[in-house]
């Protein structure tokens, strides 16, 4: 299967030239010694500027035909490659929701979306309405939101802009896109879904499908998390849906706004590769999800920890799960979640990431890990004193009710601020995004009142063991930024 703009980009690296533009090491390895001993000559005679007939110049280039090979593969009507993360593509995603219908109607987003939609919002000056996911009450994580759910929190909302939820969630669980693209739908807005953790979707017949092919209009695709391209790239797909011929020139706005002009060869070229990977790669892929099964039975067999997912069918929002996430409960076992991490990574085993409740290993699509040494590494661990409450963490995510939304998030963001001690702060506009981790949901948005209650729950998150608040100012919730006196009135 042909991988024509990193095809295209290799062969202009074999030739013999004397480079006299950007960027500055040349590919020479005189002028840059240490960079050529940390990468290899190879790497830098690859990493090539913008604007080169045969590669990205002319029409029908080899980028431009990756892109299309892009678009086929994930069955998108236009695919567009991102050089700073899914985290671009979503701003790119709110910036379009900007440009789409008069600026007063709002955006119906999960509560729990990525900070970078956040950013997004306030650089669009979207003003948005929340949907609240399921939580865990036991873990402390949160997943994601049940048709019902949005078509209840879409009754109240006259004509939405448009609707941004998250699937798959950070632990694997799998939202019902099809029934929440008909809710959407119905309301005239068009879905968004963050598919960050699921660029592999729909490459085996063993994983849940690609939301693209679901009723999507547009997906945020991560492709390095676990679709094995460079870190930093990924993929933004527009379906051919309803709104596409509306969203495909707001869209392409928004990527000129924040696409570098100078986007690194070598990360454009791994998402081509990337894509060739997951389309001939039916058979690692089952490999890996062997390796992963493997790990969740070697764990229920040791009766020690649990597995997340195993929880899944208590939660309405829950379809179906990634099997490459293998998510563990080590509270159950007597543990905390930060400290089994910090530790295995010592010990040369390394988790994605973990709450004070559990660790999540991920499984690129054709890794197949060393599943006996991180059964082993993991239970060789002894029990903390004090560790693995799961009472502890039910307590965390009793969620108070944010305050309400006083000025749209990016007047309260550009506003002057003033950092008050905390008990001032009450009955104030914010200035910050503030999060509790657990269960990491936004608490408190820009331009929202900060309530006592809200308070009260960031302040007993950030004392327990693990527990901190993200976005806050002072990390000791001393003190929180809020709008100015002046403005807020």
């Amino acid at each position: 299967m042909p991988t024509p703009y990193a095809d295209a980009v290799a062969r202009y690296a074999e030739i013999d030239r004397a480079r006299v533009y950007v960027p500055g090491h040349a590919a020479d390895p005189g002028a840059a010694p240490a960079l050529t001993e940390w990468f290899g000559a190879e790497v830098l005679r690859r990493d090539v500027p913008p604007l080169l007939a045969g590669i990205d110049k002319g029409p029908g280039n080899p980028l431009a035909e990756a892109l299309t090979l892009a678009a086929e593969a994930w069955s998108a009507r236009r695919t567009w490659f991102v050089t700073n993360g899914a985290s671009q593509a979503n701003r790119i995603a709110a910036l379009a929701l900007g440009a789409f219908r008069d600026s007063g109607d709002p955006v119906v987003g999960q509560r729990s979306a990525h900070s970078s939609f956040t950013d997004g919002v306030i650089l669009a000056g979207l003003s948005p309405s929340f949907v609240s996911p399921s939580i865990d009450p036991v873990l402390g994580i949160n997943h994601g939101v049940s048709p019902e759910v949005l078509r209840a929190a879409l009754a109240g909302v006259a004509r939405p802009k448009g609707v941004y939820l998250i699937s798959p969630s950070y632990f694997g669980a799998v939202a019902d896109i099809p029934a929440i693209a008909e809710v959407a739908h119905a309301a005239g807005a068009p879905l968004i879904v963050d598919a960050a953790w699921g660029a592999h979707f729909g490459f085996h017949p063993d994983l849940p499908e690609n939301p693209v092919r679901q009723g999507a209009d547009l997906v945020i695709s991560s492709t390095h998390k676990l679709g094995g391209s460079l870190t930093q790239s990924a993929m933004l797909h527009l379906a051919d849906g309803p709104f596409a011929d509306e969203l495909e020139p707001l869209v392409e706005r928004g990527f000129t706004l924040t696409q570098s002009t100078s986007a690194s060869a070598l990360l454009l070229a791994s998402l081509d590769l990337a894509r060739e990977t997951l389309q001939t790669g039916e058979a690692r892929i089952a490999a890996s999800i062997g390796a992963a099964d493997r790990l969740r039975d070697e764990i229920r067999s040791r009766g020690r920890f649990a597995i997340v997912s195993d929880r899944f069918g208590d939660f309405a929002d829950i379809v179906d799960a990634d099997p490459l996430r293998v998510s563990i409960d080590v509270a159950c076992g007597g543990l905390h979640g930060h400290t089994v991490r910090d530790r295995l990574e010592r010990d040369g085993v390394s988790f994605e990431i973990a709450t004070d409740s559990a660790v999540v290993a991920v499984l690129g699509a054709g890794v197949v890990p060393d599943v006996d040494r991180i059964v082993e590494a993991l239970h060789a661990l002894a029990p903390e004193q004090g560790g693995g409450e799961p009472a502890a963490a039910e307590a965390t995510v009793a969620l108070p009710e944010p305050g309400p939304l006083a000025m749209l998030p990016r007047d309260a963001f550009f506003a002057a601020g003033e950092a008050v001690p905390t008990a001032d702060a009450i009955g104030r506009v914010s200035t910050d995004a503030l999060a509790a981790y657990p269960p990491g949901i936004p608490n408190v948005l820009p331009g929202e009142v900060i309530t006592a209650e809200v308070v009260e729950f960031l302040q007993r998150i950030a004392a327990t063991p693990g527990g901190y608040v993200r976005g806050a100012v002072d990390p000791s919730l001393a003190t929180l930024r809020v709008v100015g006196a002046s403005v807020s009135k």
